[in-house]
């Protein structure tokens, strides 16, 4: 029987969707549009980055498809009722990339220069390390943006037009447009949106079988970490928040920041554990750096508290 896996409608979407049928074998790609597609609307205003997973869910609980495919950093913490993420399939790169004119790196940009983003968290970072760059508020799939760096002039009116901006490497890759980067940034000067370069195969409950193969346990461990700080601190898509985890050599590490929106002041948290040293590893190593953040003041910095617990990254990319 084939399997039908519903996906968003975007060039993105399709193309890791279509990794995941192709490794499926029997499985056909089932696009779905959402709210959060058809508005040009920011992400906050939307209602966080759950929007898009909304419709995707709407079709799974009423059968029309048998597993659809998330990128996870889009998910709402919480937990849908009747679903369950069966499968995280081995992750792609976590970082950000900078796509500049010129080949210019984020040091190299002018003061003044125009840089977009639709992240609350790449604009506190952008703000925190070149506080002269103007950042400029975007939406649109990930050709559109990278038009308004790399587009001829004809192709892009003089407003739109952008000196640069930052995007996921992830989502570059999938679509085999790394050439333009001018820079990838650290993870460690530049931590990403929690689960950011995860997909997540989601089905109805009871019903994991069908593409548990996939799941790949070091980065369900590092990416349940990532998310779990996320929920402890009721984090939405308005609060900028950067965390990444990794499992290397038997031990999981975590590491979380929060910056004030503006980019005037960060906090970090850092914890280690060993999984086989706790039940449920992720949740409680993402609470330690939590109540970390929060007993140093996370609360008074960022707009946490009463979020939707979704990722903040942006969907596009």
């Amino acid at each position: 029987m084939t399997l039908r896996i519903g996906t968003r409608g975007s060039a993105l979407a399709l193309a890791q969707s279509g990794q995941v049928a192709t490794r499926l074998g029997d499985a056909q790609l089932v696009p779905i549009e959402s709210h959060g597609d058809r508005s040009t609307a920011s992400l906050a205003s939307l209602g966080g980055t759950g929007v898009f997973a909304t419709a995707l869910r709407e079709a799974l609980l009423a059968g029309e498809v048998d597993a659809v495919v998330h990128s996870l950093k889009d998910l709402p913490t919480a937990p849908a009722e009747g679903l369950e993420i069966a499968a995280i399939p081995k992750r792609a790169d976590a970082r950000d990339a900078l796509i500049a004119r010129d080949g210019l790196d984020l040091a190299g940009l002018p003061a003044g220069a125009r840089v977009g983003t639709g992240s609350p968290r790449r604009r506190a970072q952008l703000a925190m390390q070149r506080g002269d760059l103007e950042l400029v508020d975007i939406r649109g799939n990930i050709d559109t943006r990278l038009a308004r760096v790399t587009g001829a002039d004809e192709e892009v009116d003089a407003e739109r037009r952008l000196d640069a901006i930052v995007l996921a490497v992830a989502g570059l890759e999938r679509l085999d447009r790394l050439q333009p980067v001018t820079q990838l940034l650290s993870l460690s000067d530049w931590p990403t949106a929690p689960g950011q370069g995860a997909l997540a195969v989601e089905v109805r409950a009871g019903e994991g079988s069908k593409v548990a193969k996939l799941d790949h346990r070091p980065t369900r461990l590092a990416v349940e970490a990532e998310r779990a700080v996320l929920a402890r601190l009721e984090a939405g898509c308005a609060a900028p928040i950067g965390a990444h985890a990794i499992l290397e050599d038997g031990l999981l590490f975590l590491s979380a920041r929060v910056y004030a929106p503006d980019g005037t002041a960060e906090l970090t948290a850092s914890h280690a554990m060993y999984p086989e040293d706790a039940r449920d590893p992720s949740a409680e190593l993402g609470q330690r750096v939590a109540e970390e953040l929060l007993a140093h003041g996370a609360a008074d910095l960022a707009p946490l508290g009463g979020g939707s617990g979704a990722g903040s990254g942006g969907a596009a990319s």
